[in-house]
């Protein structure tokens, strides 16, 4: 399966399209698709978004389904998807303990 990533534009927040076809800070939103054709819709709306200025570095991304969720399944995409790790009490890793079981 796959997730389409990127940057929002206007603050560098990493996001993921999601299946309405905006942006989430939360991978537990993403769309995923799981085979070539799909991949190749992802990458085109990738592309059309950066033409946009609406995200930067539009890229897709391994995810599984746990639970009916999309979890990362690159150690890389997981910190990315939970923000700094340099201090707990900063980022998406300072919200309450559901958040970070959404990567775990």
């Amino acid at each position: 399966m796959k997730a389409l990533k990127a940057n929002r534009l206007i603050d560098g927040e990493a996001v993921w399209l999601t299946e309405a076809g905006g942006w989430s800070d939360r991978v537990s939103a993403a769309r995923t698709e799981g085979d070539a054709e799909g991949h190749a819709t992802l990458e085109q709306i990738g592309v059309q978004a950066t033409a946009d200025s609406i995200v930067v570095n539009a890229e897709l991304i391994d995810v599984e389904i746990r639970d009916g969720t999309p979890v990362p399944t690159k150690l890389k995409e997981r910190i990315r998807a939970l923000g700094p790790t340099v201090r707990l009490d900063l980022g998406k890793q300072s919200e309450p303990k559901s958040r970070l079981q959404e990567v775990a």
